[in-house]
């Protein structure tokens, strides 16, 4: 995960949350574990002109991916992913794959490994520091329950100006390095999920995310308040200041947290002897 330039985090099913990293310019020899698709993860492949990778489907995703022809590599048919066995945990996790396997389907299928699509953030070479903004709030620790068992928690490394991140109170790591997974960039929004009624009644979700909803922008140890605006599936979300300017986001890699509407996030900072605690009342 650290070898992605970005990072999504979404509800799913029973409360729990998964993935979705976007890599370029990268070439990694062991990718995963890999899973299945939901529906709604495609509108943030579509946006970022990615090829999408997954291992299976729900039947909504299914559909969708038809639908809008989009470029997908699917561990059930296509020969890109080996089974790790020897991790010692459920068969669901054990798909994996590399960027040069990755490669050869889509070149197989005819994708391009190209792309003129502009970036969905708004990079700068410069120092983007929050605290210079009168509305900053001091964010050295951000705390992100997206059901009542499953919770994501960023800690702010003042020393590599870095968050670290946490879930389930325990500090994820990389399985091969053991290096801790960190990000320079973290957005938060929030959106409101369902329970979709589809033919197989698992209890899948459906995310209500075409329209303006609000948001977090989170570097440096300073976070300030956002616009996140998704006009339809496959167009690219802004990020808007509360001015309606649109961000610039430090260089580095970026976690974007898709939270429940009514999630109790907390950005919480100790700045001298004085705490101050924010809430999201949204």
């Amino acid at each position: 995960l650290n070898d992605a330039y970005m990072v999504y985090e979404m509800i799913v099913e029973g409360g729990e949350t998964r993935l979705m990293a976007l890599y370029k310019g990268v070439n990694l020899q062991k990718l995963g574990p890999v899973r299945s698709s939901r529906h709604y993860f495609l509108d943030y492949a579509l946006e970022n002109d990615a090829i999408y990778v997954h291992f299976g489907w729900s039947p909504q995703a299914e559909s969708d991916i038809k639908k809008f022809g989009i470029n997908n590599i699917n561990g059930l048919y296509d020969n890109a992913f080996t089974r790790d066995y020897s991790l010692g945990v459920a068969l669901e996790h054990t798909a994996f794959t590399s960027i040069e396997d990755l490669k050869n389907v889509a070149e197989k299928k005819g994708y391009s490994l190209t792309t003129t699509s502009k970036p969905v953030l708004d990079y700068s070479v410069d120092n983007i520091d929050l605290s210079s903004r009168e509305d900053n709030i001091i964010a050295n620790n951000v705390s992100l329950p997206y059901s009542s068992y499953v919770e994501t928690s960023y800690t702010y490394d003042e020393q590599n100006k870095v968050y670290k991140r946490y879930a389930r109170n325990k500090a994820q790591t990389d399985w091969n390095t053991g290096n801790s997974i960190t990000t320079k960039n973290i957005i938060i929004t929030f959106c409101d999920n369902y329970t979709l009624q589809d033919s197989e009644n698992k209890g899948r979700q459906g995310l209500k995310n075409i329209g303006t909803f609000d948001g977090y922008y989170i570097t440096n140890g300073k976070a300030i308040k956002i616009k996140c605006i998704k006009e339809s599936r496959s167009e690219q979300t802004r990020y808007e200041d509360l001015e309606g300017n649109e961000i610039k986001v430090n260089d580095g890699n970026t976690w974007i947290n898709i939270c429940p509407i009514n999630a109790n996030v907390q950005i919480q900072g100790v700045e001298t002897s004085e705490n101050t605690n924010v809430t999201n009342n949204v």
